[in-house]
């Protein structure tokens, strides 16, 4: 899919890589919807790429429903949607169920919310296109972050299902799953388990994201190396495992 003269919502477009695919889009010529529950961030990108706004706090299903029949009755049909909005949660066992809780509506029931209100509005009028961000922590796992780790495996998960239920039916799904990028969620971990193989800015995130968007590539891989560790994965899982004791024993307390 080509980007220009497309309606795209954006959620967590305040910062990082929302701010980075807003960009982006908009330079090719997309009609950009900036979502976030920090207004004054959204509004910010799209005054500088003449964007719109709309507040959405994604833990709620409700606030979802209305940014999507927001964007559908005032700007248009929505071509593609970027559930970009996560947080991350460290920790493990001693997480509180509070914090699985939310985390587990932003990272997870967010995407889920998105489809059952925009799904059936993309079938209906032939397709549409879904991108979701999870994180190569989805794919690989993330020593110290359970939450983040077993919540990004389930927005994979997701994503797979939404593109063998509905593929046929003209729905196009991409997930993203990046290492370590330079945002408010990383900062202050910039020497970490998902650093290790370097920090990228935003915007080459979403310039992989462009060029996935154009060829309707499902699985979207700034860092290159996580294609090779998830054949290593699915080869040998036992020694894969081991591989991650060593990694979680070499950044304990750190992600």
């Amino acid at each position: 899919m080509e980007l220009e003269n497309k309606t795209v919502v954006i959620t967590g477009a305040a910062h990082g890589i929302g701010r980075g695919l807003a960009e982006r889009f908009s330079h090719e010529g997309a009609r950009v919807v900036c979502s976030d529950v920090d207004i004054a961030g959204a509004n910010l990108v799209a005054e500088k790429i003449g964007g719109q706004v709309y507040p959405c706090d994604v833990s709620s299903e409700a606030q979802i429903k209305d940014l999507i029949d927001f964007v559908e009755e005032t700007v248009g049909p929505i071509d593609l949607f970027c559930a970009n909005a996560g947080i991350l949660t460290l920790g493990g066992l001693d997480v509180a169920d509070e914090d699985w809780d939310r985390i587990w509506k932003i990272n997870v029931m967010s995407h889920v919310w998105t489809a059952r209100h925009l799904v059936p509005r993309m079938v209906r009028r032939g397709g549409g296109y879904i991108m979701i961000t999870a994180s190569a922590a989805g794919l690989l796992n993330q020593p110290g972050a359970a939450p983040y780790g077993v919540t990004k495996h389930a927005a994979v998960g997701f994503a797979e299902w939404l593109s063998l239920t509905y593929g046929s039916e003209g729905l196009k799904v991409s997930v993203l799953c990046p290492q370590a990028v330079r945002s408010k969620m990383t900062e202050g971990h910039e020497i970490s388990v998902a650093s290790i193989d370097g920090m990228l800015e935003p915007s080459d995130v979403a310039e992989s994201c462009v060029q996935a968007i154009r060829d309707e590539q499902f699985l979207v891989l700034p860092h290159p190396q996580v294609a090779d560790y998830l054949q290593f994965k699915a080869a040998d899982y036992d020694r894969w495992l081991v591989g991650m004791q060593k990694l979680n024993q070499r950044f304990s307390g750190s992600t």
